[in-house]
Formats: C-alpha cells, sequence, structure tokens
C-alpha cells in the first residue's frame, strides 16, 4: 500500500461521517503519487498526515430572532484548514447542506486553489446551515450580524480573511463587514467581496465567471483553437454562471442553456447575460418567494422553460460544457451523455460540481478537463487581490483588476499543463492542479517545522 492509500484509509475509517470531506481527499490524494516518489521527504515528514487535517476547526450556535420574535438558532462554523503560505482565505456558505464534512471538503480544495493563484494565502472555509432564502433584509441581518458577533474573534486581515460563496453575496458580506467593524472598533480589509463603497474591489464579482473562461480560453489557444463559433451549455444561474455567460459571448461562443434548481432555459438565439442577472438580483433582494429562471421567458419569449432537473443540460449536443453550480450536479451519466454529442471541454466553475466517475470518464474519453481548484480560482484571485487593495489604502480601475485576473488565470494554466507534463501525465489538469498545489504548499511546511 502507497503512502497516499494509507492515509486515505485511515481518514475513510477516521471521517466515514463526511462523505464529502472523504470524496475530495480521494480525488487528490490518488493523484499525487508521482510527487511523493519524486520527494520522499515528504513521507519522512509525515506530511500527508498534517496536510488533511485542519489546523483549526471552530463551531458554534447562532441565535436569531425572526420578524415574528421568534428565537431561531443555526449552527456555525469555521474551519481553517492551512496557513503555511498566508493567511487562512476561503468563502463562507449559508446552505441548510452546510455540515462539517462539507466544510472540509470546501477547505481542503481551498488549500490548493488558493496555492495555484500565486498569492499569499492560505485555505479555509466556513458557514452556516442558514437558508438566506425566503427570508427578510432585517432577518438576514440579524443573523449576519450574530454569525459574526462570536466569528470576529476568530479571523483578522492577517490571520483569516472569509469571502462570500452559496447563499452569501454582497448583502450578507456588507452585514458582517459592519459588525465586525462596530465590536472592533477598527476598519480592516477583513472580509473580502464588499461593496465598492467601502473597501470592495472592481472586477470582484465578474472574476469567478470571467476566470473560468480565461482558463478553458489559453487551453484552447494553445491548441490553436478558440471560442469563437463554440456551442456552450452551462449547469447554474448564479453569480459564476451569469459572468461566465458574459465572457463566452464577449469570445464569440454561445450559451445555448443554464439552470436553476427549478429547472432549466434553453435560449436557442444564445443565453442573455443581462437577463439572467435581473432574475439573480430579485433573487437576492429580501423579496425573493416565487423567484425562479423561468422568468427569463419574460424578457426572452422565444426561449423554452423546462420544468425539470436542471441536468438537463447536459444532454444538449455542445463543444464546452460549463458546470457553474455546486457539487456533485455532473454524474457519469451526464458526462456519458456530453461525450456522445460531441463536448470537447469541460471546465468546471463550482467546487467538485463533477464526481470522480465522471471525472475519470471524461479522462479516459479524451476531454479536456479543467478541474474547479485551477478553473474557479479567479473569485479568490480578485479576493486576493482586493486584500492588497485594502492593505495600500488603494482602489485600482476595473480595467487593472481585470487585466491581472486575465494574466493570472492564463498562466496559472501553464503551471497545471507544465507540472502534468513534468510528471508524465500530459493532457491530466487534474493530476496538474493537485500536484502543482501540494508541492508548494508542502515545501512551506516542511521549511516552517513540525506545526
Amino acid at each position: 500500500m502507497s503512502y497516499a492509500e494509507r492515509i486515505l484509509e485511515e481518514l475513510k475509517a477516521k471521517d466515514a461521517d463526511q462523505p464529502e470531506f472523504i470524496q475530495a481527499a480521494t480525488e487528490i490524494l490518488s493523484t499525487l503519487g508521482p510527487a511523493l516518489d519524486a520527494h520522499p521527504e515528504y513521507e519522512e515528514n509525515a506530511l500527508l498526515e498534517r496536510f488533511v487535517e485542519p489546523e483549526r476547526v471552530v463551531m458554534f450556535r447562532v441565535p436569531w430572532v425572526d420578524d415574528s420574535g421568534k428565537v431561531q438558532v443555526n449552527r456555525g462554523y469555521r474551519v481553517e484548514f492551512n496557513s503555511a503560505i498566508g493567511p487562512y482565505k476561503g468563502g463562507l456558505r449559508f446552505n441548510p447542506t452546510v455540515t462539517l464534512g462539507m466544510l472540509k471538503f470546501l477547505g481542503l480544495e481551498q488549500i490548493l486553489k488558493n496555492s495555484l493563484t500565486t498569492l499569499p494565502m492560505g485555505g479555509g472555509k466556513g458557514g452556516s446551515d442558514f437558508d438566506p432564502k425566503g427570508k427578510s433584509n432585517n432577518e438576514i441581518m440579524h443573523f449576519c450580524q450574530s454569525f459574526m458577533t462570536e466569528l470576529c474573534r476568530h479571523i483578522g486581515p492577517n490571520t483569516d480573511v472569509p469571502a462570500g460563496d452559496l447563499g452569501v453575496g454582497g448583502r450578507e458580506v456588507a452585514y458582517m463587514f459592519g459588525q465586525y467593524k462596530r465590536i472592533r472598533n477598527e476598519w480592516t480589509g477583513v472580509l473580502t467581496g464588499k461593496g465598492l463603497s467601502f473597501g470592495g474591489s472592481l472586477a470582484r464579482t465578474e472574476a469567478t465567471g470571467y476566470g473560468l473562461v480565461y482558463f478553458v480560453d489559453e487551453y484552447l489557444n494553445s491548441n490553436g483553437d478558440s471560442f469563437e463559433g463554440k456551442n456552450v451549455v452551462v449547469h447554474g444561474s448564479g453569480n459564476v454562471a451569469i459572468y461566465a455567460v458574459q465572457k463566452v459571448s464577449q469570445l464569440g461562443g454561445k450559451v445555448l442553456a443554464c439552470s436553476d434548481t427549478h429547472g432549466w432555459v434553453e435560449d436557442p438565439e444564445g443565453i442573455d447575460y443581462k437577463v439572467l442577472e435581473n432574475v439573480y438580483n430579485k433573487k437576492r433582494s429580501g423579496h425573493d418567494k416565487g423567484v425562479t429562471l423561468a422568468m427569463y421567458l419574460d424578457e426572452r419569449p422565444n426561449a423554452i422553460w423546462h420544468a425539470e432537473d436542471g441536468r438537463g443540460v447536459w444532454q444538449l449536443p455542445c463543444d464546452i460544457a460549463l458546470p457553474c453550480a455546486r457539487e456533485n450536479t455532473l454524474l457519469l451519466e451526464d458526462a456519458q451523455a456530453l461525450v456522445a454529442n460531441g463536448c470537447k471541454v469541460v471546465g468546471e466553475g463550482a467546487n467538485m460540481p463533477s464526481t470522480i466517475e465522471a471525472t475519470n470518464y471524461f479522462l479516459e474519453n479524451g476531454v479536456a478537463f479543467m478541474p474547479g481548484k485551477a478553473a474557479n480560482a479567479g473569485g479568490v484571485l480578485v479576493s486576493g487581490l482586493e486584500m492588497s487593495q485594502n492593505a495600500e489604502h488603494l482602489s485600482w480601475s476595473f480595467e487593472e483588476v481585470d487585466g491581472k485576473l486575465e494574466q493570472l488565470m492564463r498562466g496559472m494554466f501553464h503551471n497545471v499543463d507544465d507540472t502534468a507534463k513534468k510528471y508524465g501525465h500530459e493532457g491530466n489538469f487534474v493530476m496538474g492542479a493537485n500536484i502543482a498545489g501540494f508541492e508548494k504548499v508542502a515545501d512551506a511546511m516542511i521549511a516552517q517545522g513540525v506545526c
């Protein structure tokens, strides 16, 4: 049994109640063999044992009062996973599905993602089982203030810098920032994804979607191709999906379909990102009851609404598929349908949207598969740029931030590609991303001693 296999078996026994974490650990550890063989010092220093164990996990209750005066109680978490290369950095997720295992999976991925950006950021993740859907702005404010009252003692600009994630957008970040400032009596860049009037960065909203497309485009360019004339399908219709749609259309491609939890929309003329943006803003208004992607047809009557599982988008013939919703939304049967219908490239805009079986099917069938830890790193990358602006008390232009994003995402593709080639697995971007991200963190951990 190899070193990585032994550690994975120990994890499965220890954390059997955390399926998402085990899935992420399996995907990562199963690809690190070539690097572990080349660096025996990693095993000598028990690198993997330390790498898969968070440095710190904080769990706390979040009491708050709803609009009817009733006390509600949710559970809050922060997983501070690894700080070898910088302060913990990673989003907060507000969703009923949030568990410790879910956040450990996201945090483990975040370590490698942040490493790949080349910026000095460690890996962390947090959140709550609170559901902002259907809540008023007042209720969301009360929850965020209570959540931050506890979280504030564990974070700071040089310790841990949270950001948004699923269920946490500009509104929630603003409420949490206000409470942090109120309690700590200091204005500091402790959260990213802030509003532009109080330290936020231009292009942060667009960053994950834009970055995804830049990464995929760099792959296409390196093979003498481009988005021009390509048919694309997107799963999701949130922040990542919206700006991926916009950037694809700017580069000459056409997005045929996208989805939400209620169904999916097909637009033969190409999905209009502005209409998606309008629907998304309604969902985030605090008056979101009854708002679904079906409202896309109000402005685009020639589009077709499918009131069924959003995974129906994977049945459409396409050149490129971009899963931009959430984990495990692209299954083996979806991968088989995509391959059968001519899909040649899959770029993950979400975190682990493809199951391991789907990922392996893509790799076995010659599909260029771009894992989320690399392809969707644009969001945290611009969060890192927001931290830099806050530290310097500066604000950069949209063009400056977008230019840095594009440069770094295109450079990241070549780092991933070159690493895969270096270890004899050309074209396997999963292995390239995992090894490239891991080696930087591992070397820093060895240099810092047993800690």
